[in-house]
């Protein structure tokens, strides 16, 4: 069975390309830098950066939504292969060829620290600063005005 499951952010948007010929499919690529859980013989390095390719539906939903830093889930199947560069080297390749891709986390939570990038999200997606007020706990729900507890579906 090949199947692998990843969470991590991306390290900068998704180059996306599209094939040739009459039904053009979208193919996006992107590199997922993956925590590690713990450090091996005091390695620096704390993260994998891990390519991943999409394909169609997926490849377009990655092109529209996926930005630099953007936290999300991938599972997959991991692929190998090999070409040789134009220095006559061979060069072997494993990426992750995407099947399902979601996000990790909601649009608040990610809105304090933006990876570095600017994207409208940082007020929890509404863009202009018309974010509806929170509650004072900060728990991210709407705080429902007294006396509308009647039209409510759920009492």
């Amino acid at each position: 069975m090949n199947k692998v499951i990843l969470m991590g952010r991306l390290t900068r948007d998704p180059e996306v390309r599209y094939s040739q010929g009459e039904n053009a499919t979208a193919i996006a690529r992107y590199t997922l830098a993956v925590d590690r859980r713990f450090n091996r013989n005091n390695d620096d390095q704390t993260a994998d950066f891990i390519t991943c390719v999409a394909f169609g539906k997926s490849g377009e939903f990655a092109e529209r939504y996926l930005h630099k830093g953007t936290k999300i889930a991938v599972t997959g199947r991991i692929q190998t292969g090999s070409y040789t560069n134009k220095d006559g080297v061979k060069v072997y390749t494993t990426e992750v060829v995407v099947e399902d891709q979601e996000f990790a986390e909601s649009k608040n939570a990610s809105g304090g620290n933006d990876g570095g990038y600017n994207n409208n999200y940082s007020n929890g997606g509404y863009a202009g600063g018309n974010a509806p007020a929170a509650s004072g706990a900060g728990d991210g729900f709407m705080n429902i005005p007294d006396g509308i507890d009647e039209e409510l579906p759920f009492n």
